[in-house]
């Protein structure tokens, strides 16, 4: 921890030390699930939905914003964990409550690495409210990790002398051997044993443990299940008998005893039809399609709570007293906008805090300061009116969004100002008045379509509606109001005060943020890590590339390779050095030379194993032409309608060829095997090449056809002439028999032996 009272990290990085604030270190992470994203998706990612524990606050919310800023993610909602899993579980549902029935009620328990969440959410149909949300931050499998862990140093202390707490690499080992014992514990009643080979000194250990040890061991972990629960059932001011189902998640809640704990509280069987691993992020997918407008999503109305009382602390004009109001108690429905006034007749200031310091894990309480400026007196010496605007966003952050001044305006005057007529809504009366009346409160409710918007956007998740406006940001018409008492006697018009809004700077000092720039500071230093990650798995790519080039070669050496290297070359693979600190630009040049060593080599090795086929394949073809042309001088009626000057060819291109191979099998039999070849298997192929496209079109021309005078056929005639000569049964006698008949003249000739 700096003087500034925030923590930073000291880390090795490229061989140094290093120091990185909480948000680097998230930024980072981000940076790794980006790049994981882009290499599934094979497109760039900017857009995300982060999922957040619902404990957490205001400065650590922000910090995770930063965080994603830095890696260049534009973070469109910040989403408690618990919401997000309700909305995996209730947009796919189909058998939800119409809207103006009995909501469903479902409880949510999460039980990951470090925390135990739990939630209660009401679900109607297309609507999803949470209702309460209760936790243990300091709660989860890592604890029941612990508590093995620290059994099984008090064993190994005890029955090996060796303390596993003075070694981190050793410490580490047992809590991953714990960690799979835990889990085997979960499917298994009988004893499992924990063996770890070298543990300490070459010491090999050995323990067991069975579930109802594990149970026993843990008794005070499973005690405090209970806590959150009860708390959530409190706030939320439900009985058991109201929860219609009970969901549970996270990894920690596979272990039976807190299966058990969790449904003997409810009275209920816990069900699993959600993911346990994969329920938050799919949660979080389901919001970024919702938000996205490419993807067409199931309409899904979502109401956050805020999981900490917030109120805001001013001083009066009285002198020495100060005024506190609780602006937004637990659980209150988020996104939410109020509209508090003030009567001041100068700046002043607004306090934000946690109302509950106990009931916040983060060490600070305190929100931040916000300085109302440019207030001023009215001309007439009173109090001006202030309106300042309180709202907890969809990121659950907690902001003073904006403050005007009202002032009154003259009817003469209003041609030349904007105005508006100020209305005061049936349901916008002030909730509570203190004693010296300097401030009313107005509310819109959360996700309606009567919200109050501060941004431009909608703070409900419900998508854009075509419902008219509210009470609140309507000016009546006087027309239709006149319309409509049109039967009823007049009454006295009221006079209209025409006023006007003036926006008010606001000045905010919060307890956490990064600056513009330290932030900018973050972001380049996090482009240069990410340009030095590139560049250093490029050089351990190509450092891995050299290293198999050269063991490959190495075991070839002494193998194949063994009669085609000289000892220069070998020399060089046999004594190359591994070295970890060698640069990139090195490693190429090295797999660059080491190429240029080794590449002849394999070419000597397959031209020795390709040329002698070649020459052979080569040679047949030589001895077929040759052949031919000896049978065309034979005067071999197979050749005999070649062309001489043709088959003069063959025979010129058949003894040029044979030239060219007794050359080429002499000059290379005076080569050694670790000299380059005097003849290559590319030069063979193309003198096969050239003696086909030479020879083959000539030795396979047809014999020229020679056409016959035409005949009559004299089957025709004598058939005319017996079919008029003969009688019918002449002409039945001489017809081919049908069905396999024998013809009668045949009959009496067919001998068969019969036994």
């Amino acid at each position: 921890m700096r003087n500034d009272g925030f923590f930073y990290l000291m880390v090795m990085y490229m061989d140094e030390e290093h120091i990185f604030s909480v948000e680097q270190i998230s930024a980072m992470l981000l940076t790794k699930l980006k790049e994981t994203a882009e290499s599934n998706l094979k497109k760039p990612v900017t857009d995300c939905v982060i999922s957040v524990p619902s404990f957490f606050t205001d400065a650590e919310r922000r910090s995770l914003l930063d965080a994603a800023q830095i890696v260049g993610l534009n973070c469109l909602r910040l989403m408690n964990d618990m919401t997000a899993v309700a909305l995996n579980y209730g947009i796919y549902k189909q058998d939800l409550p119409a809207p103006e029935e009995k909501p469903r009620i479902v409880v949510f328990v999460d039980m990951g690495h470090s925390a135990f969440q739990v939630s209660a959410c009401a679900f109607n149909k297309s609507k999803l409210k949470v209702l309460g949300t209760a936790f243990d931050p300091f709660l989860g499998g890592r604890n029941f990790d612990g508590k093995l862990v620290d059994y099984f140093c008090a064993e190994i202390k005890s029955k090996y002398k060796l303390d596993p707490k003075t070694k981190v690499r050793a410490l580490l080992r047992l809590y991953q051997e714990c960690e799979k014992l835990k889990k085997l514990m979960s499917s298994n009643s009988t004893d499992i044993p924990l063996n770890i080979e070298c543990f300490m000194n070459d010491i090999d250990v050995s323990g067991k443990m069975n579930r109802s040890q594990f149970e026993e061991l843990c008794a005070d972990l499973l005690q405090r299940i209970e806590v959150p629960l009860l708390s959530l059932m409190e706030q939320t001011q439900l009985k058991v008998e109201d929860v219609n189902a009970v969901e549970i998640v996270g990894g920690a809640t596979r272990i039976p005893a807190v299966k058990e704990r969790i449904a003997k509280f409810f009275g209920k069987d816990v069900s699993t039809t959600l993911n346990a691993d994969e329920a938050i992020a799919r949660g979080c997918a389901l919001q970024c399609a919702i938000l996205s407008p490419a993807f067409k999503v199931r309409e899904f109305s979502v109401t956050d709570a805020t999981p900490f009382p917030i109120s805001l602390l001013w001083n009066t004009e009285a002198e020495d007293t100060e005024g506190v109001h609780e602006v937004f108690s637990r659980n209150h429905a988020a996104p939410f906008s109020k509209v508090l006034t003030f009567y001041r007749k100068g700046p002043f200031e607004l306090e934000a805090f946690y109302s509950d310091p106990n009931g916040v894990p983060y060490p600070e309480s305190k929100i931040g300061r916000y300085v109302i400026q440019n207030v001023a007196a009215q001309k007439d010496g009173e109090k001006s009116k202030v309106k300042v605007k309180v709202r907890v966003n969809t990121h659950g952050i907690f902001s003073v969004s904006t403050a005007s001044m009202v002032e009154p305006v003259k009817s003469e005057e209003c041609e030349d100002v904007s105005v508006e007529t100020e209305v005061e809504a049936q349901d916008q009366r002030p909730i509570e008045n203190f004693s010296d009346k300097n401030i009313q409160q107005e509310n819109s409710e959360a996700g309606t379509q009567s919200q109050v918007q501060t941004d431009g956007q909608q703070t409900s998740q419900s998508p854009p509606s075509s419902e008219p406006p509210s009470e609140e940001n309507k000016i009546p018409d006087v027309k239709k109001t006149n319309e409509k008492k049109g039967d009823q006697p007049p009454e006295a018009k009221k006079p209209k005060i025409k006023v006007k809004n003036v926006e008010l700077p606001i000045e905010a000092n919060l307890v956490w943020q990064l600056g513009k720039d330290l932030l900018n500071m973050y972001i380049e230093t996090e482009g240069k890590m990410i340009m030095q990650d590139k560049l250093e798995k490029e050089r351990n790519d190509a450092k891995n590339a050299v290293e198999e080039y050269v063991y490959e070669f190495r075991d070839k050496l002494s193998g194949p390779y063994e009669k085609f290297v000289c000892e220069k070359v070998g020399y060089g693979f046999r004594n190359f050095s591994e070295n970890a600190d060698i640069k990139y630009l090195v490693c190429i040049s090295w797999l660059s030379f080491l190429k240029k060593l080794g590449t002849p080599i394999e070419m000597r090795y397959q031209e020795a194993e390709e040329r002698p086929r070649l020459l052979q394949e080569l040679g047949h073809r030589l001895q077929y032409y040759a052949t031919i042309a000896g049978e065309f001088r034979n005067k071999d009626e197979k050749y005999i309608h070649i062309d001489e000057m043709e088959m003069m060819k063959v025979e010129k291109c058949v003894s040029e060829v044979v030239e060219w191979m007794n050359n080429a099998v002499s000059a290379q039999a005076k080569k050694s095997l670790d000299q380059d070849p005097a003849v290559h298997s590319s030069e063979i192929k193309a003198k096969l090449q050239e003696l086909n496209n030479v020879c083959e079109p000539i030795v396979t021309q047809p014999k020229p056809k020679v056409d016959s005078p035409k005949e009559e056929n004299p089957l025709t005639e004598q058939s005319d002439y017996k079919t008029e000569d003969m009688g019918e049964d002449d002409k039945n006698s001489e017809m081919p028999q049908q069905n396999g008949e024998c013809h009668p003249s045949d009959q009496n000739t067919i001998n068969m032996d019969l036994d």
